[in-house]
């Protein structure tokens, strides 16, 4: 019996509180568009290559990225080679791949943190 009043209770105060949160909306209309339309190409035009170098250079990070992510299987690799491969002397490769695997999710969240950086072509890539 508690929960239905206090689910009324809470309906209620949507209902009252809701109202006056909404934002309002307003429609340009199509003149004023027709207008502004060859202005908003001339602007498009000027930003393109601006845009499309810092696509690009985002890119070029996020293909490093994925291969920082591959590199997250170097680490169970590396344990294989080290344990099961030491007869085939593969000891020193499954160290350097268990190496390579524990630092690749560290590089991995630096990356991504970066990667909204990297589109503006600021740095970072």
């Amino acid at each position: 019996m508690a929960t239905r009043k206090g689910l009324i209770l809470l309906l209620l105060l949507f209902c009252f509180a809701a109202p006056p949160a909404m934002q309002r909306v307003e429609a340009m209309d199509p003149v004023t568009i027709a207008i502004l339309t060859p202005i908003a190409i001339k602007g498009a035009q000027v930003a393109a290559p601006y845009v499309m170098r810092g696509l690009m250079s985002g890119a070029q990070h996020m293909v490093s990225m994925g291969y920082d992510l591959v590199n997250f299987f170097r680490l169970p690799l590396g344990v294989v080679q080290a344990t099961v491969g030491i007869p085939f002397g593969q000891l020193g490769n499954g160290v350097r791949n268990m190496i390579a695997g524990g630092i690749a999710p560290f590089k991995f969240v630096i990356k991504t943190l970066l990667l909204p950086i990297a589109f503006c072509r600021i740095g970072g890539g």
